[in-house]
């Protein structure tokens, strides 16, 4: 080993570094080592990882509401609820959506009502501190429209305060401009459900000792129950033809209504799933299951039973109490998972990645879903879930397809999978180069001035982090500028940068995981890494490392320019900041000896990492995500590739 290679593996604190320290080759090597047994020692028999994905309060609260809707619901579970929702409350009384947030209001009415409901003293200090803090933000009138369902359902808030949503929808032909498919995938399937429910208006009163008539701050019979306006000319048409629809409620056709509700019931059956979710995310899901219950279905029907069932896998019982995730993610779990055994150097032909690979081969979808609509390609994509059939996603089908490039497989069904895989991805592809999650061109970007969209996104347009994931994905495969659809996708990409040099991370935050994830796929394409847009990006990232050496983004970026790529350092951040820079070629440059060093350091005994804040999203501060493993497969991707530059070992 050289000189230079002697040097760069030693990690010294830069000038003013409260951290001064040194990583050797033995230290980087037994850091590396440590983190590939603990995910090793984590994988399932049949091959797959699976971290929980852990989000905010509002999902286990709503799951007790369901309960009580469904008359399923036990005291011994609701308390098991109870002392989970009590464990996430902050000291000022308030639930935030993410560690270290901001109090959200509708995020602690639904804790409130939830814990109420459970049977916790209202007169108790976590009570009394949250209705205190409810109150000062303006009581229960001022909740978001989901929040306000939730209620109407439970008799605590009136339906005709809630927007219109006409079941009528699923019938409009797929060219009309506005129709169920120009909705998200995750909207659309929320949606109709819910439009049943405005329809038929159930409610399943709760107890008296329940009741919140505590939080609404001039009083029930003074509440202003006036929907939410936007100020934009959109948002003016639409509360217009709000007024429109709730004149059209009054003088409907009956036969019509009729043939509305048969073809959403049909439309919601059609689309559950083989273990029993919806989309495999829990608002469809839930709302499913009540309007299904709304009309007419029994407990035991088996639609009804199986949903119910479901959410077995999804829920998590521990010394915290009771939980539920809003979603699962083992799919991507695995893809990244092994990408990152291989990067630290594990052979193709390991056995746990063989396992792997032989998993995630069994789960590529052949069968057609609501993508079908704007897409003529043949299936073959991937989903984030066990079970998600109608909705495989693009960013899944890029990293499986990186994790199986790596592994010792079957030849003939490995280049079958990846070449269905691949035609599946190239026809998924937007106007406008780059890819979108779940849908081609759902881009109608004036259906988030709709009143029943106040919180989080209700469109599904190309991002950057899932086109970049995908760029590296066919720069993996051996394409290069010159092919079509990966021009196409490069114009978009570097349209989409931003003046700073940085790029958005739509489903990752923020900044550092949008620009981390665009210079690998650089690099895979064969781009030059001298181009002054390259050298812009690793300029952004140099100047938001840490003193510390890591990196860290507050989630409030997604809001504040000035926190882009600013936040106490995190392991998932400072992973993917040191990919792009080492894909950068900066490998042996300061910044990443110190980021690495960062890593090394803070690693713990067993091979991992903490991480207590939230750096995935689902919304940008709607709906934060902790993903579990983030802290570890990425951390060891970052290892693994920083050994490999500077030493020429896998």
């Amino acid at each position: 080993m050289g000189d230079v290679t002697r040097n760069a593996l030693r990690v010294t604190g830069g000038e003013g570094s409260r951290h001064p320290s040194r990583v050797t080759r033995h230290g980087l090597d037994k850091a590396i080592e440590r983190a590939v047994d603990w995910l090793l020692k984590r994988q399932s028999p049949e091959g797959w990882w699976w971290g929980e994905l852990e989000s905010n309060v509002t999902i286990t609260a709503e799951h007790l509401f369901l309960t009580h809707i469904l008359g399923i619901g036990t005291q011994e579970l609701w308390e098991k609820i109870a002392r989970y929702i009590l464990s996430e409350q902050r000291a000022e009384g308030f639930w935030a959506n993410w560690y270290g947030g901001p109090g959200e209001l509708s995020t602690t009415v639904e804790a409130y009502v939830a814990l109420k409901m459970a049977g916790v003293d209202p007169d108790s200090l976590p009570m009394r501190k949250a209705r205190e803090w409810i109150l000062s933000q303006g009581g229960v009138e001022r909740v978001r429209v989901f929040t306000k369902i939730w209620l109407a359902l439970l008799g605590e808030w009136p339906w005709e305060a809630t927007p219109m949503l006409p079941p009528e929808l699923v019938l409009l032909p797929k060219w009309f401009p506005v129709n169920l498919y120009s909705f998200a995938s995750w909207a659309r399937g929320t949606i109709l459900p819910l439009a049943i429910l405005r329809v038929l208006k159930p409610v399943f009163p709760i107890p008296d000792h329940a009741r919140i008539d505590e939080l609404f701050a001039r009083g029930r019979e003074k509440a202003d129950l006036s929907l939410p306006r936007k100020p934009s000319a959109w948002g003016r048409f639409f509360f217009m033809a709000d007024k429109f629809l709730r004149a059209y409620e009054q003088v409907h056709v009956k036969s019509l209504r009729r043939r509305a509700l048969r073809a959403a019931e049909e439309w919601i059956v059609a689309r559950q799933e083989a273990d029993g979710c919806w989309g495999g995310i829990q608002p469809p899901w839930v709302y499913s299951l009540i309007a299904l219950y709304a009309l007419g279905y029994s407990l035991e029907s088996p639609v009804l039973a199986k949903g119910i069932k479901g959410f077995e896998r999804y829920a998590i019982e521990d010394e915290r109490g009771f939980r539920l995730q809003s979603c699962i993610s083992p799919v991507w779990d695995t893809g990244l998972a092994a990408i990152a055994l291989r990067d630290a150097g594990l052979p193709p032909d390991h056995p746990t990645l063989v396992r792997a690979g032989k998993w995630l081969l069994a789960e590529q979808i052949f069968t057609g879903g609501d993508w079908r609509v704007n897409c003529r390609a043949r299936p073959g994509g991937w989903a984030f879930e066990f079970d998600n059939d109608v909705y495989p996603d693009t960013d899944d089908t890029a990293v499986v397809m990186m994790a199986l490039l790596e592994i010792d497989l079957p030849e003939r069904a490995k280049e079958f999978a990846i070449s269905r895989g691949l035609e599946w991805l190239l026809g998924m592809q937007s106007k406008n180069g780059g890819w979108g999650a779940f849908d081609r061109d759902n881009t109608k970007a004036f259906l988030r001035e709709i009143p029943f969209a106040d919180f989080g996104e209700i469109i599904d347009p190309p991002s950057v982090d899932v086109t970049a994931h995908i760029v590296e994905c066919l720069g993996r495969l051996g394409y290069r500028p010159g092919f079509r659809p990966l021009d196409r996708a490069l114009q978009y990409l570097f349209h989409e940068q931003e003046r700073d040099g940085s790029w958005f991370g739509r489903w990752g935050v923020n900044h550092i995981y949008g620009t981390g994830a665009v210079l690998p796929a650089l690099r895979a394409i064969g781009f030059p890494m001298d181009d002054p847009r390259v050298r812009r990006a690793v300029d952004w990232l140099v100047e938001r490392q840490n003193e510390d050496g890591g990196w860290g983004e507050e989630i409030m970026s997604y809001h504040r320019e000035e926190l882009r790529g600013r936040g106490p350092s995190t392991a998932s951040q400072t992973a993917w900041a040191l990919l792009g820079l080492i894909a950068a070629d900066e490998a042996f440059s300061d910044p990443v000896r110190r980021g690495i060093e960062y890593l090394v350091r803070t690693q713990r005994g067993d091979g991992t990492w903490d991480e207590a804040y939230f750096t995935g999203t689902g919304f940008p501060t709607d709906f934060m995500i902790r993903y579990h493993l983030y802290r570890h497969y990425f951390p060891l991707m970052a290892l693994g590739r920083y050994r490999k530059a500077v030493t020429g070992d896998g």
